[in-house]
């Protein structure tokens, strides 16, 4: 059994927030940064306010469906980004997208959401897609994911990794 290693996050200061408690405009500029869009090959049409409006909205809808779904993250008071749990057909898949200037906390936010969902009996394991652009995986390999299978999601390929979060 693969397990995640993660010890718990000694500070609060990252919190887990809903995406539609966020300034639109904030989202708007975070998105359309180009260092963002360098690993997110799905992103492939410029943001606008349409395009944070409706993905707000289907982030939203997830909570609904899913009970579960993806948050604004804040360091501080300040949004360094988004990221959460979307279901998929054979479970969870775990998602982070920061500001560039927050690259550096992806690990402690991993963390973070990763104790979340070793507390919730719904997430037995969580997995993690990563398209092949990502060369540096180490963060990845310390909290125990193990690649699993390269997989297509839109015709587009990815590396796929899975942790258990519960052992």
């Amino acid at each position: 059994m693969i397990e995640c290693h993660v010890k718990p996050i000694p500070e609060n200061r990252i919190q887990f927030v809903r995406l539609s408690s966020i300034d639109p405009s904030e989202i708007l500029e975070h998105m359309s940064n180009p260092r963002v869009g360098e690993h997110l090959p799905l992103l492939t049409e410029p943001w606008d306010d349409i395009a944070v409006t409706e993905f707000v909205t289907a982030k939203e809808a997830c909570w609904e469906r899913d009970g579960l779904g993806h948050w604004a993250i804040l360091h501080g008071d300040r949004y360094v980004g988004w990221g959460g749990f979307q279901k998929e057909s054979e479970g969870w898949d775990f998602g982070l997208v920061l500001k560039p200037d927050a690259f550096g906390l992806g690990v402690r936010i991993a963390k973070k959401a990763l104790e979340f969902a070793a507390a919730d009996a719904r997430i037995p394991f969580v997995t993690f897609l990563l398209p092949p652009s990502r060369k540096n995986l180490g963060a990845l390999k310390r909290l125990g994911a193990k690649k699993v299978e390269d997989v297509l999601y839109d015709n587009v390929p990815f590396h796929k990794y899975r942790c258990e979060t519960v052992s």
